[in-house]
């Protein structure tokens, strides 16, 4: 293979990951853009801002399945709890709705995650499995790890969205005196405090991944991986 096929090839690559990022980012960065821009105009910010979340997180599942030829499960368990709660919220003009939406999406990757595991079965590894191998004991670390990190992102949300004084949110939902937020901040969080803390933690499982991890369909791993997998924390 030429220099020249070989960066066109690079190129191609860098910018389907480029791609696959835009989709499955693009619709929160949209979603806080829209309130942002509307909460200068309107009172009603957080539906305009829904509204337009829902017809975003449409679109990338639809580029995804249709232009990348991928269906990713994360984005379409998104997109449904995303045009349920994102409906109930415009139809019932009630945020409660678009507030507690965020904890229910992570509870239920939280969930599937460890409830496969109940079946004898790690949904974690169905879903990368296909980009490098571990061992058994490794993926089943892996996943705890990541059905832990989304209950603390659902638990982050409750305490964020109980404590909004700003709209509806009752003073009987709060759990902690003194601490007051408004909506303007919980909406922007979404975007700019949560993919911060999914990039750290993506980066705290490096070491995993780099030691026992492999390229797929370089061969099974030894007994002797796992059972150091089982000494991984």
């Amino acid at each position: 293979m030429s220099d020249a096929e070989t960066v066109t090839k690079d190129s191609a690559k860098t910018l389907g990951q480029g791609s696959k990022l835009l989709v499955d980012v693009g619709p929160a960065a949209i979603f806080m853009i829209t309130y942002n821009v509307a909460g200068r105009l309107t009172d009603a910010a957080i539906y305009w801002a829904t509204g337009v979340f829902m017809l975003a997180t449409a679109v990338a599942l639809a580029w995804a399945i249709v232009v990348q030829k991928r269906t990713p499960p994360m984005l379409i368990v998104t997109f449904v709890i995303v045009t349920l709660f994102g409906g109930m919220t415009i139809y019932l003009q009630d945020p409660i709705f678009a507030y507690i939406k965020p904890t229910i999406i992570n509870l239920i990757f939280a969930f599937a995650i460890l409830g496969s595991f109940a079946f004898g079965f790690n949904v974690w590894k169905a879903l990368f499995g296909s980009i490098f191998e571990m061992p058994e004991r490794a993926w089943f670390i892996l996943g705890v790890r990541w059905a832990l990190f989304f209950m603390l992102l659902a638990l982050l949300n409750e305490v964020l969205w109980r404590h909004i004084t700003d709209t509806v949110v009752s003073e009987q939902a709060r759990w902690f005196d003194g601490l007051e937020i408004s909506e303007a901040f919980w909406a922007n969080f979404r975007f700019w405090g949560t993919y911060p803390l999914f990039f750290l933690f993506v980066l705290a499982n490096v070491p995993l991944t780099l030691k026992y991890a492999q390229p797929a369909g370089e061969g099974d791993d030894d007994e002797g991986s796992g059972e150091a997998g089982e000494r991984e924390t």
